[in-house]
């Protein structure tokens, strides 16, 4: 029974590193622009809604709490 390399197999990397290395598949072409859309996407849409909606939740917040508890600084006297 003979040893045959099918190019299917990866090869030895103690052997052959350069090999090894080329036999890995190529990355996606579109990956790059994908990565880059989804950036610009979180950067300008997602980040400033979410920083609006957590400012005006602490807002909300701070507005219920002295309706509750009225309004910061000491008694009237």
């Amino acid at each position: 029974m003979s040893r045959r390399h099918s190019p299917a197999s990866s090869p030895d990397p103690a052997r052959f590193p350069s090999r090894a290395a080329a036999g890995q598949p190529l990355p996606d072409p579109g990956a790059k622009r994908r990565e880059i859309a989804m950036f610009l996407v979180l950067a300008v849409v997602i980040w400033p809604i979410l920083s609006i909606a957590v400012v005006g939740g602490y807002g909300f917040l701070v507005w219920m709490s002295q309706l509750i508890m009225g309004p910061p600084g000491p008694p009237p006297v």
